[in-house]
């Protein structure tokens, strides 16, 4: 079966409710002060199937909108999904003001299809009908519904009303569109209430995807799960609700005081909120005025209703007639993906400036050059991908993380990211995470920050056996990316950058050499520490004896430890590793199985700070054990 949905629109009783009535036997008003005061407040809605075994069963649901302008936020509720308006214009009255801001509102949703009903036929002369045609076409010119057909009709006896049944069947075949079943669930809820026995149940449209009895929805932006207990679409149970359907949804696990309008039941972690949102807007031509900066608005996206602020980007005013790229910054989170259409209206007085199509859902804000080029790249899908991607930076994004901005399965986003990729407009990675896209640019920063790091490194240490690794990444990527460390090291490898050997990184063919005065010094150091036996110089007394600077010294000191002919002990201090040598001959020599921290510093004559470091070295080396307070002797 294939589904459309058809929304009214038009002044308040200009004959909406009764058209559907007369079509499908349906009395749209619900509420007792609706049908008192004789104008639809809340939403209506009715259906027709149509079934074929040739071409196939068709169902139509229609969205009865209220047309009085203190209803309006209802009626917007009801617009999204719609595929097809039908404008209801009375014949003995012709257009009037809220004919024109519906006809606004549906062309700047972008509703792909419409069509005209002159209703109260039965009231008016075949001369006031024609003017009255004449008038809704003049109207219609310059919008997008210009030269759609006009029919007139009368609920009241039935005259039009089989013919415009059968034109709007035909329509609706002509432009239903095929669920799909991969898509995620979104429905917008427009209604939510509770029946005795029950429970909660919400209605909405079904924006994309399918829905069957058990599943476990989220309801954003609230955050809170809920199961599915039944399912009805136009008063009939069903086990399953598809894309382009009226549908009631009885939920398990939620409670009334959890639901509204303007929330949306989604499948889980297949959609995200926001406040900030970049937009391409029209500002309606009979908008009172330019937009400069930051004005007060009502955003409206599907049965949602949020007060926020928006400003043109660029620089330059919005005027009236014009579109631009806005940002909209709003005061309460909604759920919307790149590709929604919303309205705009002025919070006091209550006036619709217009409206557009959200550019980017998760919009962060930008300054000069940055803005220019991520204005310009959200007019592209493609380059849209390749934004988000790098405004990520060396972490890179998964296609779950882009998923949520698109309202589309992250296997069809990654196959998107991977024809980038084999455009060699991205780079693909694997991680512990999983799969992940950085872009290009990124990993050329990673390479000229490692050229600058490593050069400042061995500029300052001219000495050294190599950069400690952990040192180097902490330097050159944020920790939000250590992840990947592995793939960077492999990138600035193949890129000549580095070469990693163990626990340090250094530049590929370099080869630590003493210079001549180096070499003296390193001869003095070594001789000055050898001399000192288990009790060498203190590295201030050894500055003095063999007058080299700090840096310097130690820098030689490091190159001998490097080579093994100095050993550096836990504590930071340095001995010559025949000091070592001989220590450990000299202890297996005591005969001793095992002995206390005091007896060797007393057969070695040796200061708290010296004997604790040594004997620490000796642990590590595996010449001695430690057991309770004491030391016993490894012999092999």
């Amino acid at each position: 079966m294939r589904r459309v949905v058809i929304g009214t629109a038009g002044h308040i009783d200009h004959g909406k409710t009764s058209l559907l009535e007369a079509l499908t036997g349906i009395d749209c008003d619900r509420w007792a002060e609706e049908k008192a005061r004789g104008i639809t407040i809340d939403l209506g809605f009715a259906h027709l199937e149509d079934k074929d075994p040739e071409r196939g069963d068709l169902q139509v649901g229609f969205v009865d909108v209220p047309g009085h302008e203190r209803f309006l936020h209802n009626a917007l509720a009801g617009l999204g999904g719609i595929r097809l308006m039908v404008l209801v214009v009375a014949a003995d009255e012709g257009v009037k003001p809220q004919t024109r801001e519906h006809l606004a509102i549906c062309s700047l949703l972008e509703i792909p299809h419409g069509i005209v009903v002159l209703t109260k036929r039965d009231l008016v002369d075949e001369d006031l009908l024609e003017l009255a045609q004449l008038e809704v076409e003049e109207e219609l010119e310059g919008s997008t519904f210009a030269g759609a057909e006009v029919l007139a009709v009368s609920s009241t006896t039935g005259e039009g009303i089989p013919e415009l049944r059968q034109r709007l069947l035909e329509l609706a075949r002509a432009i239903a569109l095929d669920s799909d079943p991969a898509l995620p669930f979104r429905l917008p809820v427009d209604r939510a209430f509770q029946l005795r026995g029950l429970g909660a149940i919400v209605t909405g449209t079904l924006i994309s995807g399918r829905v069957e009895p058990g599943q476990t929805l989220s309801v954003l932006p609230r955050d809170i799960n809920a199961r599915v207990r039944s399912l009805q679409v136009h008063g009939e149970n069903r086990t399953r609700a598809e894309a382009g359907e009226r549908t009631a949804v009885q939920l398990t696990g939620v409670d009334l005081d959890s639901l509204e309008r303007g929330e949306q039941l989604v499948s889980p972690e297949t959609f995200a909120t926001t406040r900030s949102l970049c937009a391409q807007f029209t500002l309606l031509e009979d908008a009172p005025e330019p937009i400069k900066t930051f004005l007060p608005i009502r955003f409206h996206l599907y049965s949602s209703e949020v007060v926020g602020k928006l400003r043109p980007l660029g620089g330059a005013p919005l005027a009236p007639g014009e579109t631009a790229v806005v940002e909209i910054r709003l005061s309460q989170p909604v759920v919307a993906i790149r590709g929604d259409r919303f309205i705009i209206r002025r919070p006091s007085p209550a006036t619709t400036l217009g409206g557009g199509v959200i550019l980017d859902s998760g919009w962060r804000r930008r300054r000069g050059k940055s803005l220019v080029a991520a204005i310009t790249a959200l007019e592209d899908a493609d380059h849209a991908l390749e934004l988000w991607v790098a405004e990520t930076g060396e972490r890179g994004i998964t296609a779950a993380e882009i998923s949520p901005r698109l309202g589309r399965p992250a296997a069809d986003v990654a196959t998107e990211l991977d024809r980038l990729t084999s455009a060699n407009r991205l780079l693909r990675v694997e991680s512990g995470r999983g799969r992940r896209w950085i872009a290009p640019p990124v990993s050329q920063r990673v390479v000229e920050r490692g050229k600058k790091v490593l050069a400042e490194f061995f500029r300052g240490d001219r000495l050294a056996r190599g950069m400690p690794k952990a040192q180097f990444l902490g330097q050159v990527l944020p920790r939000r990316a250590m992840d990947l460390a592995d793939v960077y090291l492999g990138w600035l490898s193949a890129a000549k950058v580095l070469v990693v050997a163990g626990d340090v990184v250094n530049r590929p063919g370099r080869q630590v050499e003493l210079s001549g005065e180096e070499s003296k010094l390193s001869l003095a150091v070594l001789a000055e520490i050898e001399a000192g036996g288990l009790a060498p110089p203190f590295p201030g007394e050894l500055r003095a004896t063999v007058g080299a600077k700090r840096q310097i010294l130690e820098g030689v000191q490091r190159y001998l430890v490097e080579r093994g002919k100095l050993v550096r002990l836990p504590s930071g201090l340095v001995l010559a590793a025949s000091a070592i040598t001989d220590l450990q001959r000299d202890l297996l020599d005591t005969g001793w199985q095992e002995f206390t921290v005091a007896q060797f510093k007393d057969r070695f004559g040796l200061s708290r700070k010296w004997a604790i470091p040594l004997l620490e070295h000796l642990d590590s080396r595996g010449v001695t054990r430690r057991v309770g307070d004491k030391r016993q002797i490894v012999r092999r």
